[in-house]
């Protein structure tokens, strides 16, 4: 955020496998002892148990779910596909 730098890429699907790739990515990227905060939608990708697995392995990744259904997140995705 101090440098209006992201980390991100675009895939052409939105499974757990690549979910895992982005999270594996932020991990390499960041300092060990730096806690990240993700904020996501409540997509199933997400919460996939091999997500959950590799989540509870790597503890200072902290995820924030948005409300179903309520989410800006739906916004910005919708505005996204639109393109």
């Amino acid at each position: 955020m101090l440098d209006g730098s992201v980390i991100g890429e675009c895939h052409g699907r939105h499974r757990h496998q690549e979910f895992l790739k982005f999270l594996r990515q932020l991990h390499s990227a960041f300092p060990r002892w730096l806690d990240l905060h993700l904020i996501l939608d409540n997509y199933g990708t997400h919460k996939h148990p091999t997500v959950r697995g590799w989540l509870a392995a790597h503890p200072r990744f902290k995820l924030h779910f948005t409300p179903t259904g309520a989410s800006w997140l739906n916004l910005v995705e919708n505005g996204a596909q639109s393109r």
